[in-house]
């Protein structure tokens, strides 16, 4: 349910509102725009037919949700949701985000050369694994906190925010210490556990389509995270798991337009992991923002050769700064920025 306050309803009134509703069971979330002020509770039904909020001061009207997403529905938030990463990136503005880097950290010396290249070329988040899900328990499965610590000295010497995935809960204390943006993985879409922890936190969360979720099920995971207090989650489409094998995944770019008309959150697309093959990372990327995408997530390797994880998929530092270059006249196109 959403409360609408009148514009010149007081702190004292909104206080007064939460106060009892809560008391009641009810969670209640106040989101401040630029012209009204709502408040949208989440609870058990029955709570909140006890509690007549059209009478209460300050109220102009009471708008029952209808999508099983309360908090993240356009419903609830009529505009988008703009999350900030650090003191400068903001996703969900005008300007596009491009976050880059190499699927796993795999030494000092190689993610400070990949940090720097990105960095020239435009890019403004640094990616890279500390902790890995593989298919095979014998792959490689990340650096650890080594692999944290070498991210957040890179980040901060070349003057990037920083994204890392995170497996388990009992790894969010850790994580949180050292990235700037916790990153929850395909695979932990409908982790529920680890949702609701980093809801508990207030460091933004980027949130990934699961393998094979619909859009209804990662609305419904962001939701989790949301109602536990933290609003500031981006969404990912990292492709589906389809019937096709010429590709790793079937990127869903139909997801895009789809989210942002159901959901307030910003969303971001990964060509790397929706294509699974380098040579096909720009063609989706440059579909993704002319389907009004808030940002990219590319995996950029020195040597993907070399590479420990993900190397099929990685595009070279030259041919990042080309795609990168391509991609702003299309962000032009759409009223967008790179």
């Amino acid at each position: 349910m959403i409360v609408v306050l009148k514009s010149d309803a007081t702190e004292e009134q909104i206080r007064h509102i939460t106060e009892k509703t809560e008391k009641l069971g009810l969670k209640a979330h106040v989101s401040r725009g630029v012209e009204r002020t709502i408040i949208g509770f989440i609870g058990p039904e029955d709570a909140l037919r006890m509690i007549p909020l059209e009478v209460f001061p300050g109220v102009e009207s009471v708008i029952p949700v209808l999508s099983p997403f309360k908090l993240v529905s356009r419903e609830f938030k009529k505009q988008d949701s703009i999350v900030k990463i650090g003191p400068h990136v903001k996703v969900g503005d005008k300007k596009i985000v491009v976050m880059a880097g190499p699927c796993s950290v795999e030494s000092h010396e190689n993610l400070l050369a990949v940090a720097k290249k990105i960095k020239k070329a435009g890019a403004t988040v640094l990616r890279g694994g500390a902790f890995k899900p593989r298919t095979s328990p014998y792959d490689f499965q990340g650096m650890g906190e080594e692999g944290l610590k070498i991210l957040s000295a890179v980040g901060k010497e070349v003057g990037l925010a920083t994204i890392t995935e995170i497996m388990d809960p009992r790894q969010v204390e850790l994580v949180a210490q050292y990235a700037d943006v916790f990153q929850i993985g395909a695979r932990n879409m409908q982790n529920f556990s680890l949702l609701r922890e980093v809801g508990q936190t207030r460091k933004p969360v980027f949130l990934k389509r699961g393998l094979s979720a619909t859009i209804k099920d990662l609305l419904m995971s962001a939701e989790y995270i949301l109602s536990e207090g933290n609003f500031d989650v981006i969404l990912c489409e990292r492709g589906i798991r389809t019937f096709e094998t010429a590709t790793r995944n079937t990127l869903d770019i139909n997801a895009v337009p789809v989210v942002k008309k159901l959901s307030h959150l910003p969303m971001v697309v990964d060509p790397s992991h929706g294509t699974g093959h380098w040579g096909y990372v720009a063609s989706a990327a440059r579909a993704a923002v002319a389907a009004g995408c808030d940002g990219l997530m590319i995996e950029v390797h020195d040597n993907p050769e070399e590479a420990l994880s993900d190397g099929a998929q990685s595009l070279k530092p030259e041919n990042f700064a080309t795609l990168m270059n391509e991609l702003k006249a299309i962000a032009q196109a759409v009223g967008r920025e790179i």
